[in-house]
């Protein structure tokens, strides 16, 4: 087909709608353009050449003469067409003429950010773009208990503004795990793999509509995956099984506590000090010997339980109603042990609990139940 002729056919197609000018990014004294799908994009070359190493090459190659026939060309400029998406060639052009400037790591702005990550290694767009987009999007799946539990708070906020499910907030995990393994971010598996166990098998895989798993959300368009490859779909059973397995063990820990009867020792003054960790318990990591939040050494030795039978009896029960609600009752807990330990660490409130050493001592032996696990999720989806 000679050069008229396929400007000819080019022109025909965009004069039938089958072909179309993408709105923003059709510049009327661009140098090329690009065809993504049935959307055009005319754009200068310089601008690509100055952010990108591929595009950069491409066009230092010596170029076919203007009579060439084999080069397609629309409006007198050479047409390159690219095997992507519309919207992430979008993305990508905005963020090389506008500069990185993403959103609040919702869904649309997942569309953005993620599209952008995988146009930035496929055609070699500078390392600080890619690292932009890396960095914003480990925000809200973050490698960090901090992290996780600043982005649990978004999410709660985000549930009671709107009446949505939390998980709405963010985008699906499955299209994170998709993205970190496509652009080899595998910091983004732990955080997004945890989020994706928190919720049945029924409801990953049927999803009702409207729920935070539902992949029709029109923010989260088809050209997103949503479906997991074997492997991952195996670490994603382990996982969820490991999970659980987990906050039965935490409750154990506690009735193991309850059940400690050489937990208080009897101080000289008359009074029971809490010796280690919960009630004592040596399983629950140093306790109150180890400093509890208060500076360890003579702050340690001040706190101390003034009513060990009553806490013990008190620890019982507790145990009871954990045991009741997290795994009977299978409730929203069941499925994640981070939350459980939080739980489970403000049952007794210091505030107004009888004995606010033991109080204080099962607050702290949650926190450090917390990071324990966070460090051990990795293992469960047997990332490493």
């Amino acid at each position: 087909m000679s050069s008229h002729s396929a400007a000819e056919s080019l022109q025909s197609q965009l004069a039938q709608g089958l072909l179309v000018k993408h709105p923003e990014f059709w510049f009327s004294d661009g140098s090329l353009i690009l065809c993504a799908q049935s959307t055009l994009f005319r754009v200068h070359i310089s601008q690509l050449c100055r952010k990108s190493v591929f595009f950069r090459d491409l066009f230092s190659l010596p170029q076919p003469p203007e009579s060439d026939p084999a080069e397609r060309q629309l409006e007198g400029c050479p047409v390159l067409d690219l095997h992507d998406s519309p919207e992430d060639v979008a993305n990508l052009v905005k963020v090389i003429y506008d500069g990185p400037n993403f959103g609040s790591n919702d869904r649309r702005d997942f569309l953005a950010s993620s599209g952008v990550l995988r146009l930035s290694s496929k055609y070699l767009i500078e390392e600080s773009t890619r690292q932009k987009a890396l960095a914003h999007i480990r925000t809200a799946w973050p490698s960090t208990l901090k992290g996780w539990d600043l982005r649990e708070d978004i999410a709660r906020a985000h549930e009671v503004e709107t009446g949505q499910p939390r998980g709405t907030r963010y985008p699906h995990p499955i299209a994170v795990i998709n993205l970190a393994r496509e652009i080899g971010a595998d910091d983004l598996l732990p955080a997004a793999f945890y989020e994706l166990s928190r919720h049945s098998f029924a409801q990953i895989f049927e999803p009702a509509p409207g729920s935070a798993l539902d992949p029709r959300d029109p923010h989260c368009p088809a050209s997103l995956s949503h479906t997991l490859s074997p492997g991952d779909l195996q670490r994603l059973a382990l996982g969820k099984e490991a999970a659980q397995h987990a906050v039965t063990a935490l409750i154990q820990n506690m009735e193991h506590a309850a059940s400690d009867h050489q937990a208080h020792r009897r101080q000289r003054s008359g009074q029971h000090a809490v010796a280690t960790g919960v009630l004592g318990m040596p399983g629950f990591a140093g306790g109150l010997g180890m400093g509890m939040g208060m500076g360890g050494g003579a702050a340690a030795r001040r706190a101390v339980c003034v009513t060990p039978a009553a806490c013990r009896k008190d620890l019982a029960e507790l145990v009871e109603l954990a045991t009741q609600h997290y795994l009977f009752d299978r409730e929203r807990g069941c499925a994640d042990p981070l939350y459980v330990a939080e739980e489970l660490g403000q049952l007794k409130s210091a505030e107004f609990a009888d004995c606010a050493a033991c109080a204080h001592a099962l607050e702290a032996w949650a926190a450090r139940e917390r990071e324990r696990l966070w460090r051990t999720i990795p293992e469960w989806f047997r990332l490493r």
